[in-house]
């Protein structure tokens, strides 16, 4: 397809791996990558790319998808609010599946529960809109790029005066919890590939903290088979000079300031918390929730609900996976007990998780 085989080239590819493995030329020491976005994990998977690096050259998936690492707690807490009477749901396809501790959505859903399916976050303030007598809660889950979309939604039904539209938060930023992984001695991360999409809203200076503060290389890559090679390239380049800095392989999309219309509507919406992560546990400052001013949107504050103590399936790995210390072949569920058509853990529910790639490209 014009602008994207170009990127797919066979040719370039191996000149690529050639430049790897002359970087790599009397350096026995291993170096792990971890990709933090779950359209990179995808990617490497779906063109093999792990299957064509050098020995010395090891990827790993971290906590690049939205939904994966999205707590059991924030599941039973929508369930809860499904229960309530005159309540809808309104959410986007991969949460419907995701098993909280005892139910799930879809499982509310076919109880009788209102979920509906939107495509976008505005889409729920129209639900509102024709819906006035119900509640109409919108799941807000997901990183920096999509969260600008739900304070546009925000700002849209404080414009409608609507009464009856709310937010469950759990949006999370991506460069708090890549410092805490890469201050895990037990995980050595030698450099990142940064998530193309968040980076497009919050730019590449974004990582220069974490560049600062733990001395690991970053390169915001494209999703394509050589974005991602030269990203590689790009790191291991850094790593065997012994330097650490952030670059950006992915110029056509990304800057190093970002996207400053959607970080001031960020701004002006949400403001920094504390956050829990799947797996990880809880990290300061790498969550949004809604500024005081926009408290009436906010779902866990205006519609309490008894919630379930949280309880995850015993023998799932989703968080070590996440966490990048585990692979999906190392859970003993893994396309036996779980699988895509009936998943355990958020991994295999969402397209974007590491063990939904691994059973779909894997081998």
């Amino acid at each position: 397809m014009k602008h994207q085989s170009e990127y797919r080239d066979p040719e370039l590819a191996g000149l690529q791996l050639q430049a790897l493995r002359r970087t790599l030329a009397g350096c026995t020491r291993p170096m792990t990558f971890m990709e933090v976005c779950g359209t990179h994990t995808m990617a490497i998977y779906q063109h093999g790319i792990r299957s064509l690096l050098p020995d010395q050259v090891r990827l790993i998936s971290g906590p690049g998808c939205p939904v994966c690492v999205t707590p059991v707690g924030y599941v039973d807490h929508a369930v809860a609010l499904a229960r309530r009477p005159g309540t809808i749901i309104a959410t986007f396809g991969d949460m419907v599946r995701v098993p909280g501790s005892s139910s799930s959505l879809l499982y509310e859903q076919a109880r009788g529960a209102l979920i509906r399916i939107v495509y976008s976050a505005l889409d729920a303030v129209t639900l509102a809109e024709n819906n006035p007598a119900s509640a109409v809660v919108f799941l807000g889950v997901g990183f920096e790029t999509t969260a600008p979309t739900v304070a546009g939604a925000v700002l849209a039904a404080s414009g409608k005066h609507l009464d009856n539209f709310y937010v469950l938060c759990s949006h999370k930023t991506m460069p708090a919890t890549m410092a805490a992984l890469a201050g895990d001695p037990e995980l050595q991360v030698d450099g990142y590939l940064c998530p193309a999409h968040v980076s497009a809203v919050i730019g590449a200076d974004a990582y220069q903290p974490l560049v600062a503060a733990h001395r690991v290389p970053c390169v915001v890559t494209g999703f394509e088979p050589l974005d991602v090679l030269q990203g590689v390239l790009m790191l291991t380049r850094q790593r065997v000079a012994g330097q650490a800095r952030v670059e950006i392989q992915y110029r056509r999309v990304v800057k190093p300031q970002g996207n400053p219309k959607a970080k001031a509507l960020l701004g002006q919406v949400f403001e920094p918390c504390d956050a829990s992560w799947r797996g990880i546990g809880n990290i300061p400052g790498s969550g949004l929730r809604l500024r005081p001013e926009y408290a009436r949107f906010d779902a866990a504050r205006q519609l309490p609900v008894a919630i379930e103590p949280p309880l995850e399936h015993r023998g799932c790995l989703c968080g070590e996976i996440l966490k990048g210390k585990a692979h999906p072949r190392d859970c003993r569920l893994f396309r036996t007990t779980c699988t895509p058509e009936d998943p355990v853990g958020a991994c295999m529910v969402s397209s974007e998780g590491t063990c939904a790639a691994e059973y779909q490209y894997g081998g």
